[in-house]
């Protein structure tokens, strides 16, 4: 499905931003892990974060395919921004298709606005990506609900005021899922943001710890006003996640792809562009494979996904291959550029970097596996 006018032209105006304001001043804020208010705010003005928010509510309303060039295009100048809209625009998601009119109401205007911004509370300490083993607690009473628990590794914490927290709300469900809720937190009393985590890649964007120490909060913060769907909503999210991750590993697979292919054709050895010298050329034919093979199960997701078909199996396909691409990428480009692809000169050792992320967020693509497997086999039965 080709993207409408519109959208090209929103994707046009995400790589110029990219081009002419971002990727000259990654270092500035990249090197100290300094968080980028300006571009930030740069990115409010210009509809980034009402990519997914419906027209009617003043998001710009685009297509998924739409949503997953803007995304490549962001984390192709620097992958943190696209990670700054990633839980953001699956809370966005969740509540356009489940929320009830009043959190629509709520929410979505000032959500596509960037005056809120969201993101998604999933992992835990001693879970990781075994969601069912979560042990978050939201206890039903008269008013609503009390929350204990804890979630780690949360995306946008410190600049978050909306949290899309999947949590316990029925402890005697079998299987645990069929017990789970979506609850819509709003930062306040008994709701802590603990600590910054320290981290390889992906700077500038915080990724903390969340602690609820008995949190109230009213009945109708469930999404969707019905509590123990929350397992169903948020693997709906999850494929648009998934989508947006395998984005982001689009985006830093070409900037690794870009780097390699000018600097194969300026560098010379032995009198000839480096290139031309099999060992170097097939390296680049292989990036470039890979990368368009990527895309297009990228696209190919996305695709079903605006068609209104599940996604679940595509998205983990795409999220699993761009991942696992964009690490190779990286790396190749790093050999490509020999000693220099080494130093902190080259931005081509930032994207060895940010690639792991990919791998190991959204679920680890060892999680990725068995979520294929599984789907592929129910679709496949004998």
């Amino acid at each position: 499905m080709a993207l409408t006018k519109d959208e090209q032209e929103m994707v046009s105006l995400v790589r110029d931003f990219i081009d002419q304001r971002v990727a000259s001043r990654v270092r500035e804020f990249e090197a100290d892990d300094i968080y980028p208010e300006e571009f930030i705010e740069e990115m409010k003005e210009l509809g980034f974060f009402g990519l997914l928010a419906p027209a009617e509510y003043g998001g710009v309303d685009v297509s998924m395919a739409c949503f997953a060039r803007v995304c490549e295009e962001l984390a192709r100048g620097w992958m943190s921004l696209a990670g700054a809209i990633g839980g953001h625009s699956v809370i966005t998601y969740l509540i356009k298709t489940f929320g009830t009119q009043e959190q629509k109401d709520k929410y979505l205007a000032e959500m596509a606005e960037g005056k809120i911004r969201a993101t998604m509370a999933l992992t835990e300490p001693g879970g990781g990506s075994d969601l069912q083993a979560m042990r978050t607690y939201a206890a039903p009473g008269e008013d609503g609900f009390t929350i204990n628990g804890s979630k780690t590794w949360i995306s946008n914490a410190a600049h978050s005021g909306l949290f899309g927290l999947l949590c316990i709300t029925d402890r005697d469900a079998s299987p645990a899922h069929k017990g789970m809720s979506v609850i819509l937190v709003e930062p306040g009393d008994g709701f802590t943001v603990s600590k910054k985590l320290p981290k390889l890649g992906y700077r500038g964007v915080e990724a903390c710890e969340l602690v609820f120490d008995g949190m109230k909060v009213p009945a109708d913060a469930v999404l969707g006003g019905e509590p123990n769907k929350g397992w169903g909503h948020m693997m709906r999210g999850l494929e648009v996640g998934r989508i947006q991750v395998a984005s982001r590993a689009l985006g830093v697979g070409q900037a690794s792809l870009e780097a390699a292919t000018k600097y194969a054709q300026e560098r010379e050895s032995f009198g000839k562009p480096i290139w031309k010298h099999q060992s170097v050329g097939n390296m680049i034919a292989d990036m470039a494979t890979k990368q368009q093979a990527a895309r297009l199960l990228t696209v190919d997701a996305a695709e079903k996904l605006d068609r209104g078909e599940r996604a679940d199996l595509e998205a983990g396909m795409a999220k699993l291959f761009a991942s696992e691409t964009a690490m190779q990428l990286a790396l190749d480009s790093i050999r490509v550029h020999g000693g220099y692809g080494y130093s902190k000169e080259y931005d081509v050792e930032r994207y060895f970097r940010d690639a792991p992320l990919m791998i190991v967020g959204e679920g680890t693509n060892e999680i990725q596996r068995n979520v294929i497997a599984a789907q592929h086999i129910a679709r496949n039965k004998i």
